[in-house]
């Protein structure tokens, strides 16, 4: 006689760092194997199902997912961002390191679809100067009418020119991010804010299998070479442009030009001065054509 399919009752939900949202989990666990000709009692099915739920429930509720499983950990993702009704594929979450705890934080993508998907606004942005800090008060409002507040701040010292109007932005994306995870109820970590939190470290997790790859400590380059880099690519033409950003973003992570790894500068650097030039001779050559003058035919 086939045994009755029984099981403990999974982990009815976990809670955030800091927010009050609660992802349901209903698939963290291996599913229990079909019992084959062999005679294993099912009490011995469900005690290791049940003690693997409950490892699963206290790695979680302590917020470390590097104790999860490699296979847990995609479906720990998955179950997140379907959670939020965010898309997995465009990878809106990475994996960081916090007190010593993996943890996930928000990327630019995560708070773009949140919100386009609560209907979420910008309703004011309130800036001042206190000291050395520029500080910046956003307020957003979602499609239900509630409203919310929160607060980007950054170090401008005796920052000027381009690296203070850098600076000034930041502030304004830190505000508009967190605000959008605050009126959310998502208590984690914007990437804008990761570089400002003390010994916390970005960790490099393979979205597909889960595995943490080991970290490679890549330095990047200067902030004069990221606006050398950025001048030239503004004169390429515009498919070498999409094809250097779509390459940051797939190896950096990143939409910033600054972090761009230091040992791949001077190959794209060359590489990008040779299709300017290629795109400057092209733009004299049309307009060379544009300035001709018809030639007249002697009678």
């Amino acid at each position: 006689m086939q045994a009755t399919k029984q099981r403990c009752l999974p982990i009815n939900h976990l809670q955030s760092r800091r927010g009050n949202n609660r992802i349901l989990d209903d698939g963290l666990n291996q599913p229990i194997s079909k019992i084959g000709d062999k005679k294993m009692t099912h009490d011995i099915v469900k005690k290791d199902s049940c003690t693997e739920s409950s490892v699963i429930e206290q790695v979680l509720l302590k917020g470390d997912l590097s104790k999860l499983t490699e296979e847990q950990r995609v479906r720990y993702y998955h179950k997140v961002c379907e959670s939020a009704g965010l898309n997995p594929v465009t990878r809106p979450f990475e994996y960081i390191t916090l007190n010593g705890k993996l943890t996930l934080y928000a990327r630019k993508d995560c708070t773009e679809q949140l919100r386009k998907l609560n209907g979420i606004s910008i309703e004011e942005l309130n800036d001042k100067i206190v000291d050395d800090l520029y500080i910046v008060k956003a307020k957003a409002k979602d499609r239900n009418g509630r409203t919310d507040e929160s607060t980007g701040a950054v170090v401008i010292g005796n920052l000027k020119g381009e690296a203070r109007a850098n600076a000034i932005m930041k502030a304004e994306t830190k505000a508009k991010r967190r605000v959008t995870l605050s009126i959310c109820g998502m208590g984690w970590v914007d990437e804008s804010e990761v570089e400002s939190i003390p010994d916390a470290k970005v960790v490099h997790v393979n979205h597909d299998t889960g595995e943490i790859e080991p970290n490679v400590i890549r330095q990047k380059i200067t902030a004069q070479q990221a606006y050398e880099l950025k001048m030239i690519i503004d004169e390429c033409d515009k498919k070498y442009q999409i094809w250097f950003y779509d390459r940051l973003k797939q190896t950096c992570n990143s939409d910033n030009i600054g972090d761009f790894p230091i040992e791949s500068y001077e190959k794209m650097k060359t590489a990008a001065i040779k299709n300017m030039e290629q795109n400057h001779a092209k733009q004299l050559s049309e307009f060379a054509q544009t300035q001709e003058e018809p030639v007249e035919v002697a009678q």
